[in-house]
Order: structure tokens, then C-alpha cells, then sequence
């Protein structure tokens, strides 16, 4: 990954977490809800080891790297044209290709591709034009519950914003990210 990938994209601010519960600073926070004894409570939950969700938690990035790499895959400059194709091909039932989903954004607004991710507080979203050219990254931490009641809305504000950015209504491009430290925390903003 780092000969391949990350070293000649210079994602230097990316890195696999193996089992520590360490996350390079400086860093979001990501929260946990739940009752106690009928009473609310919530707990940062930041520091754990990712390694339970598989390759889920095995890369914790920025989104200035997020953006660096899903511009470059698509852009041509990791894979051959004929395997980035291939990868790019959604199923017909899923939307998902090989690492990826295919989504359509809706009226005038093509195709985006997208890969996010998220873990107990934390959350990545990254879509890309099928050509790289115009991207969307961003990190997030939320408070949720073991209901996930925070899913519904947090999907309708996700689908709100793709179609801004991408579809037909969109009012104008969102600039690429001034700079940012290890869980996309904006620096210098």
C-alpha cells in the first residue's frame, strides 16, 4: 500500500492503525449515547482498536488525503483504463463495483462513484465525478445510539448534500479543502 499508493499520492497524513487505540492528533472526537439507570448518557469513544470492525477501521485519513486519492483512481493514475472500468461497473441490484459504489445523483446530474466509511462516532464520506475532476470529502463525528437512530437522517442529509454538489440544482462548486490534520479537522479556518 505505501510503495503502490500512499507514498508516490504523498497521502502522508493517512495511516493504518493496526490494533492501538491511538489516532494521530490533532483529531475529531466521536461520541456514544445510551441510557443508565433511566438516565442519559454519553461517552467519547474516540480511542479504541478498529480492528473489530475488519477492514473497516484499517486506514484512518484526512479528507485533503481522501480527496487526493479517489481524484488520482479516477483520474486514471492508479490503475490501467481498462481495470478502473471494471471496478467502476456497479451490479445490477447493489450499485456496487469492485471497492466501489456507482450512484446515480439524479436529474442532470450523472454518476458519482463513492466509497464511504464510518465507525462508532467517526464517519468519511468521499465521492468522486467519474473522472476525477470534480470530488466531495468530508469527516464527521456524531453522537448516535445502539438504535442508530441517527441513521435515517444522517443518510437524507448525506443524499441532500451529494445532490448539491452534483446534481442539477447545485447553486455553485464547493472549493477543495484549505488543509487538514488526521481525521479531516480543517486547519487554519
Amino acid at each position: 500500500m505505501q510503495r503502490l499508493v500512499l507514498g508516490p499520492l504523498g497521502l502522508s497524513n493517512t495511516v493504518v492503525p493496526d490494533t492501538g487505540p491511538e489516532v494521530p492528533g490533532p483529531h475529531a472526537h466521536a461520541y456514544y449515547r445510551y441510557e443508565d439507570a433511566g438516565r442519559p448518557r454519553t461517552v467519547d469513544v474516540t480511542r479504541q482498536n478498529p480492528s473489530w470492525i475488519s477492514t473497516g477501521g484499517d486506514m484512518i485519513s484526512t479528507t485533503r488525503d481522501l480527496h487526493t486519492f479517489i481524484s488520482a483512481l479516477m483520474g486514471g493514475k492508479l490503475l490501467p483504463a481498462p481495470l478502473l472500468a471494471e471496478m467502476c461497473k456497479p451490479h445490477p441490484e447493489t450499485g456496487y463495483g469492485l471497492g466501489v459504489f456507482v450512484q446515480d445523483t439524479g436529474e442532470n446530474g450523472g454518476t458519482v462513484i463513492t466509497h464511504n466509511g464510518g465507525m462508532a462516532g467517526h464517519a468519511a464520506l468521499m465521492y468522486s465525478t467519474p473522472d476525477g475532476s470534480r470530488t466531495l470529502t468530508a469527516a464527521l463525528n456524531y453522537v448516535d445510539d445502539a438504535a442508530l437512530s441517527m441513521a435515517q437522517a444522517f443518510q437524507k442529509a448525506t443524499q441532500r448534500l451529494v445532490t448539491e454538489v452534483f446534481g442539477g440544482g447545485r447553486t455553485g462548486l464547493v472549493p477543495a479543502p484549505r488543509s487538514s490534520g488526521p481525521t479531516g479537522t480543517p486547519q487554519g479556518a
